[in-house]
């Protein structure tokens, strides 16, 4: 992969965007985010309606993330075997479906708790194949040198839907219902299928397909667990989903319970995260190199401003707190995605990739029931301190693992002029300075 040795200029901030067939697909992209947002907003709120429960909404996390769990992996292998062009093709068509369904469900005043459960439950199902595939194929359209920034691009546009999404969400849901959210994501599946299409194949990068082999599940986890960059990220990955992705739990409590603000309240809280994140994607395309302790520092940094949250006196500094979170988050989450996907072999990407995004949103599956259960026995505030204290923490136990493998040590100089903090091996040599 190329290396930036220099900070690249402002103008060459989404440089990605430059390649034709990559420009179709962002636009796509933005909507299609949009509205997924919209959706995600809509479906937590109908589940707390529904149900009057805070842990509910956790189940529902749970049953769109736990097919990750069991059937991730399987997702890697396909992506891998398979045209990704046309493997995004079926499964945004499926989400279409899915969507419109829960549209009528809703609009019709039929729908139920365990509708939600199951269409959510559904679309993990497409999830498992969806994101490995949608995530290699970034890679398929842009090609090797521009390759990091489309990652920062990409999560900028996800982000940016996020900022928009739930804003609007929380309106239509005042004003009319959260039936229409879903009726809107139906369309916007159907245009990410449209523009799929109409892609140029010859200015695509395809990357060779994995041949059918025994052991290729095993073979991708042997080769995560021999890549240390890689191995210690997908660890930290799996803390911080657990306890601190887990944001629509706590702001459906801090909503409902804290603040008494209501859906448009929701969708605000979510609307400031997303800002932050959109800030953090922006500045990540600004990297000149990703490391291994930037991910394991980041990780750290989101644990304290989120921990921090739980002690916010009023909304304001809440709402302050929620954009510094988005930003720590999303600077970590472009930096843990870029590091796994420059560090894998082409032929193997899919597989590593899928294990990546199972630990991801597995862990939110796992942390989503959890974190409901801690918000109704200790309350709004405790629940988010712990969901960021405990990332924190295992960050800082990850750095030390890793310095005592590498024989690292800290060495602090308070002699002379300028007193410095450097990293340094046993024999001296200085590895970093802080």
């Amino acid at each position: 992969m190329p290396v930036l040795t220099a900070r690249p200029p402002w103008r060459e901030t989404f440089v990605s965007l430059r390649v034709p067939n990559y420009r179709r697909f962002a636009a796509s992209n933005l909507v299609a985010n949009t509205a997924v947002w919209m959706q995600r907003i809509a479906m937590d709120w109908l589940v707390l309606q529904l149900s009057g429960s805070v842990a509910a909404v956790g189940v529902t996390v749970f049953m769109q993330f736990t097919p990750m769990l069991v059937f991730g992996l399987y997702g890697g292998v396909i992506a891998d075997r398979y045209s990704k062009q046309k493997i995004l093709i079926v499964t945004q068509s499926i989400a279409a479906l899915l969507a419109a369904f829960l549209a009528v469900l809703t609009l019709t005043g039929a729908v139920q708790v365990w509708h939600v459960y199951a269409i959510s439950f559904a679309l993990g199902l497409v999830t498992v194949v969806d994101n490995p595939t949608r995530q290699v194929f970034v890679s398929e359209l842009v090609g090797p040198h521009y390759l990091r920034n489309a990652i920062s691009l990409n999560s900028s546009i996800f982000q940016l839907g996020g900022l928009i999404g739930p804003a609007v969400a929380g309106v239509l849901i005042t004003a009319v219902g959260g039936g229409w959210s879903f009726a809107i994501n139906a369309v916007a599946c159907l245009a990410v299928v449209g523009s799929l299409i109409s892609l140029k194949r010859s200015q695509l990068h395809a990357s060779p397909a994995a041949p059918r082999a025994k052991g290729q599940l095993i073979e991708g986890m042997r080769y995560v667990r021999s890549k240390p960059m890689i191995f210690w990220t997908v660890v930290m990955v799996a803390v911080v989903a657990v306890f601190a992705f887990n944001m629509p739990v706590f702001l459906a409590a801090y909503a409902n319970n804290v603040f008494d603000v209501g859906a448009q309240g929701y969708g605000l809280f979510n609307a400031l995260v997303a800002a932050g994140a959109l800030v953090g994607a922006l500045a990540s395309t600004r990297r000149t190199s990703i490391r291994l302790s930037m991910v394991v520092g980041t990780a750290a940094a989101l644990g304290i401003v989120q921990a921090a949250a739980g002690f916010a006196p009023g909304e304001i500094g809440f709402g302050a707190l929620l954009v510094g979170i988005g930003v720590a988050n999303l600077l970590f989450i472009t930096g843990a995605n870029s590091l796994v996907q420059m560090s894998s072999n082409v032929q193997i990407r899919g597989r590593v990739i899928s294990l990546y995004i199972l630990v991801l949103l597995g862990g939110q599956a796992l942390g989503g029931p959890l974190m409901g259960w801690i918000v109704e026995t200790a309350g709004p505030h405790i629940a988010m301190m712990i969901s960021g204290l405990v990332p924190a923490a295992a960050a800082v136990v990850i750095a030390l693992l890793i310095a005592r493998r590498a024989s690292l040590r800290l060495k602090v100089s308070l002699r002379g002029r300028r007193p410095s903090i450097a990293i340094v091996n046993r024999a001296g040599k200085t590895s970093a300075r802080l």
